[in-house]
């Protein structure tokens, strides 16, 4: 399995919103969004598409790792879509495909971006219980797939549960149990109550432990939270160098390292974490206060 710290963080930008793009861009998300989607009203798709095209030509962008969420392929807008992003001067990255409910749908993506767009990579959405029932296929369908996201609001409007993390801990570890035997990424579903830090604090914990990559973040402020909670501390990386190095010193053999008897897992786990987040700091630092609720008064301001 390859890890890579891109997928900490997620945020979305309206395709609408244009006087926004350098923020997304700057945020420091590991992965910046154009949306097409849910933020787009159907009145303006059209336009959505001819726009987001600047979101990946736009100087601010080589700040990011740029994506785009476009429309369910099982209906036309999500095909104009994919039409449209194989005209795109620069293509994108990444594409996020919502409500993916089977393998077949991410086969009707390559189709359609596949000579075109040679090097994008998809995650794939994963909201509806159908599409949990088929994770395990949909994670494997395609090399070209690099993560599954769960997308919370629309589970559980479909299942009847409640939007809260106990309601939803099976399908959340449906998820990740389908993604990780496939070898890729899962990211967690965003925390809608923008100004509890509190409570994203807590739900990134969680998302971390159930084994998470990292968090979908619905407005800039939650940005530098999500990527500290999916981000290792000095003392987790210094305790991870030493058990890799005492992994190496007895050939991987069980062994004691802090008091705590270690073995296989424990090596391959601490390797893993010191190849992703060794050689950077463990997270960059967070902005300064007034910078934030600038930013925030901004965002809340626009449109």
């Amino acid at each position: 399995m390859k890890y890579s710290r891109y997928c900490r963080s997620l945020l979305s930008t309206p395709a609408t919103a244009v006087h926004r793009y350098a923020a997304g861009h700057r945020s420091g998300a590991d992965i910046s969004m154009v949306d097409l989607e849910d933020s787009v009203p159907p009145a303006r798709k059209e336009e959505a598409r001819r726009l987001a095209e600047g979101f990946f030509t736009a100087s601010s962008a080589a700040a990011a790792r740029c994506a785009v969420r476009i429309n369910a392929i099982n209906g036309p807008d999500g095909l104009r879509d994919l039409l449209a992003l194989c005209q795109y001067a620069v293509k994108p990255p990444l594409v996020l495909i919502p409500m993916v409910e089977s393998r077949r749908d991410i086969e009707i993506v390559e189709h359609v971006l596949g000579q075109e767009c040679p090097h994008t990579e998809y995650f794939a959405v994963v909201e509806t219980p159908r599409g949990l029932t088929d994770a395990g296929a949909i994670a494997a369908s395609s090399p070209r797939l690099r993560a599954l996201v769960f997308g919370s609001a629309d589970y559980a409007f479909a299942t009847g549960a409640r939007l809260t993390w106990d309601a939803l801990a099976y399908a959340r570890a449906t998820l990740v149990n389908s993604a990780r035997a496939a070898g890729i990424e899962v990211m967690d579903a965003p925390l809608f109550e923008v100004h509890d830090d509190g409570a994203l604090r807590c739900e990134a914990a969680l998302a971390k432990d159930m084994g998470f990559s990292g968090k979908i973040a619905v407005h800039p402020r939650q940005v530098p939270l999500i990527n500290e909670a999916f981000s290792p501390d000095d003392g987790t990386l210094r305790r991870a160098r030493r058990i890799v190095a005492a992994g190496r010193a007895n050939g991987r053999d069980i062994t004691l390292v802090d008091g705590v008897m270690v073995g296989l897992p424990f090596f391959e786990a601490s390797q893993r974490l010191v190849e992703e987040f060794g050689n950077a700091p463990p997270h960059p630092p967070n902005p300064r206060p007034d910078a934030l609720r600038s930013t925030t008064a901004t965002q809340e301001r626009e449109p």
